[in-house]
């Protein structure tokens, strides 16, 4: 049998074990969703492409010039085979997007995708924000944020990510082809992180410094360094 205080001395170590422990094991399960849901939007985006490429014919004969016009069609065209919950087009400040984007070190923003009005943006019914645009006449993008405009922090490779796609269809996460050791700028101020998350199954490139070391002080790598653990 046990004291008062012997109980009471117990149930305050494990109050300090499991308060220093739960916070990690809920970032944790926390990554490992949002890496499951940025995989599953990756595959229905590949499946919606396909399906409207089936229907319209190739991508390429779309539109022929970059322009507010050719973003909405191909917007239309791609939702057409998703699930969607709520269509801004291309109007501004209508709610799909956060105003602001944050870099992943917090140091700055850029203007969030809700103040454009060159892309085609939606929000789908699991929450997920979708904007479509161009970058040149043969490259467009597909702009997203895995919890919407009202949840998460508006943060690079946090929360917003970027898939890239040539005229001919062909959807390529951003970073797609990086190789060797983790550079810090492609993940504070670009969206590396979507083709890490798609490649390698986790977001431990949020568990180094500035540095690119992991907290045991190996560096991350593109391909014989892939986590932290």
């Amino acid at each position: 049998a046990f004291t008062l205080a012997e109980t009471l001395i117990v149930m305050g170590i494990i109050g300090v074990v499991a308060a220093l422990t739960l916070p990690n094991l809920n970032s944790s399960t926390g990554e490992k969703e949002k890496v499951t849901k940025l995989q599953k939007i990756y595959s229905n985006l590949q499946d919606a492409f396909g399906r409207a490429v089936a229907v319209y014919g190739p991508l390429d004969e779309w539109c022929t010039n970059v322009s507010e016009d050719c973003s909405k069609k191909v917007g239309e065209r791609i939702t057409e085979f998703m699930k969607v919950s709520k269509v801004c087009g291309l109007e501004t400040n209508k709610g799909c997007f956060s105003d602001k984007s944050y870099f992943m070190d917090k140091s700055g923003y850029d203007d969030g995708e809700d103040t454009y009005d060159n892309e085609y943006k939606v929000i789908l019914a699991d929450g997920t924000s979708l904007s479509f645009g161009f970058m040149d006449a043969e490259l467009g993008y597909v702009f997203f944020d895995i919890d919407g405009p009202n949840k998460g922090d508006s943060t690079y490779n946090k929360d917003l990510f970027l898939f890239e796609y040539d005229k001919k269809g062909e959807l390529v996460p951003s970073g797609s082809g990086s190789s060797g050791d983790y550079n810090p700028y492609h993940f504070l101020y670009g969206y590396a992180g979507t083709a890490w998350i798609i490649q390698n199954g986790n977001m431990d490139y949020l568990k180094v410094g500035s540095d690119g070391k992991c907290p045991d002080g190996i560096k991350l790598n593109w391909t014989t360094k892939t986590t932290c653990k």
